[in-house]
């Protein structure tokens, strides 16, 4: 369901409402001395300001989110609840997500919800890896950045309430950001089911992993839970037209409020 294209059809549909009612049929009442506009008039012209302060939230400030799945843990659980900027990288027009103003680029750590390029009716959250021009490998379950290993720092346990059971966990720094991430050390690294992707060509896949170069205007992702991630290793890039905003804050997880807050 594409619930930007409704809400801006319904947007129009109370628009031209108010202003029918506005210009026509508001003073046509007061002449004939009637009070109060009519059922319909209420649930359309009536809910016009209404549709408008929650487009314009929406579609240039924050929109929320519902984590679906657990392929961000730790950062990330399921059933929480976020709110995402949607001008960090720059204002786009609404239902046709067209960039008319540049402010700034996603940086390597940021948490980014996307279109998935596979089907751009779904909305993906992932972490950027690589920015474009990065040389990215995953081999043996570790990261490399342009022929620099990501240092791994052991965090302790991870509780998953979900399944209740207990993760190893690493912190890691991409950039200036530093999260952490449930990966298995000892675990065959081996990536199968691997897509047709564009810029296919620009990686190499191995029996230990993968290595990409990013393309102009593309983003590498991961998931911080990264062997039980579907992500760029496995179906690519994501272009910059895909990119909906940066994702920043838990707005409320009915499970658990004292998730409620900012994360990296």
């Amino acid at each position: 369901m594409n619930f930007a294209l409704i809400l801006f059809v319904l947007l129009l549909l109370s628009g031209v409402a108010w202003l029918l009612d506005l210009l026509w049929l508001a003073p046509a009442r007061r002449r004939a001395g009637r009070a109060g506009r009519p059922a319909w008039l209420e649930y359309t012209a009536g809910l016009f300001p209404v549709i408008m302060v929650v487009f314009m939230l929406r579609s240039f400030l924050v929109e929320p989110f519902k984590i679906p799945s657990a392929s961000m843990l730790p950062t990330l659980l399921v059933g929480d609840l976020i709110l995402v900027n949607k001008y960090t990288y720059g204002i786009r027009l609404p239902v046709i997500n067209t960039k008319v103003m540049d402010l700034n680029l996603p940086q390597r750590g940021d948490v980014m919800v996307f279109r998935f390029p596979k089907d751009t009716s779904v909305d993906y959250i992932k972490r950027v890896v690589g920015i474009p021009g990065d040389v990215v490998t995953y081999e043996n379950n570790r990261l490399t950045l342009n022929g620099q290993p990501v240092p791994l720092a052991d965090a302790g346990e991870f509780y998953d309430p979900e399944r209740l059971v207990y993760y190893r966990q690493y912190s890691e720094k991409l950039g200036e950001i530093g999260h952490k991430i449930l990966t298995e050390l000892d675990k065959p690294s081996f990536i199968s089911g691997v897509d047709a992707f564009p810029f296919r060509e620009r990686c190499t896949y191995v029996r230990t992993g993968v290595t990409c170069t990013v393309p102009p205007g593309h983003y590498f992702v991961m998931g911080d839970n990264r062997e039980n991630s579907l992500d760029s290793r496995f179906w690519g890039f994501v272009p910059e037209k895909n990119i909906v905003g940066k994702a920043f804050f838990i707005w409320m997880n009915f499970s658990d409020p004292g998730r409620i807050g900012r994360f990296h």
